[in-house]
């Protein structure tokens, strides 16, 4: 009787598995939950059509040489001004440094921004905004460009952040055209292809 219920339970746990949510896709844990908001209807960017076939955001292979460690250089009484986006919409932002790295051998500079709308709401008054091209934008990648996002925790003592290329996200302008997103400074254009990453989406 006892063989019975085991083999019973067995199969229940296989029948379960295999009815139940499949895994989420992606092979790093940023890359696991950014497929489940995108996969969550509430939440997600994606119009209704493209999130009924949705099986997964397009991820460049994880590649370590894209996690570089960048020196902090703050900007000093920076003006508040208005970014331009996709839309009339001018959200307000301040320039909060110049992050100074290498990658593939090759000086980069780029400017990190803080915005004052965050600033009021708790949830993301920690957050700093990095958007930048590179030479697969319009190609392999969104040409409006990628975002990092960049904690104000994630600033070491000596004035150092952990940069991982890897960990970046499209705007949701690359999803659906209803979105307002921040335009990508012509300055913060690296000339070398990341391919690290999330791709372009395939609609």
């Amino acid at each position: 009787m006892k063989k019975i219920i085991v083999v019973f339970t067995l199969l229940l746990m296989v029948s379960c598995n295999s009815q139940g949510k499949r895994p989420l896709a992606g092979v790093t844990e940023y890359q696991q939950k950014l497929n489940a908001n995108y996969k969550d209807a509430s939440i997600s960017p994606l119009k209704k059509r493209d999130l009924k076939k949705f099986k997964g955001l397009d991820f460049f292979p994880v590649d370590s040489t894209f996690i570089v460690t960048a020196k902090l250089i703050r900007t000093a009484n920076a003006p508040t001004f208005e970014m331009a986006t996709t839309t009339d919409r001018k959200p307000l932002y301040k320039e909060f440094g110049k992050l100074n790295f290498k990658l593939k051998d090759k000086d980069i500079q780029l400017t990190i921004y803080q915005s004052q709308d965050d600033l009021r709401d708790e949830k993301y008054k920690d957050y700093l905004f990095l958007p930048f091209t590179d030479n697969t934008s319009a190609d392999q990648s969104y040409g409006g460009g990628r975002y990092m996002d960049v904690m104000l925790t994630d600033i070491k003592k000596d004035d150092t952040i952990e940069l991982n290329f890897n960990n970046t996200y499209n705007p949701y302008c690359a999803y659906n055209d209803k979105y307002s997103c921040p335009l990508t400074p012509r300055k913060n254009h690296i000339d070398l292809e990341v391919t690290a990453g999330i791709k372009d989406f395939k609609k």
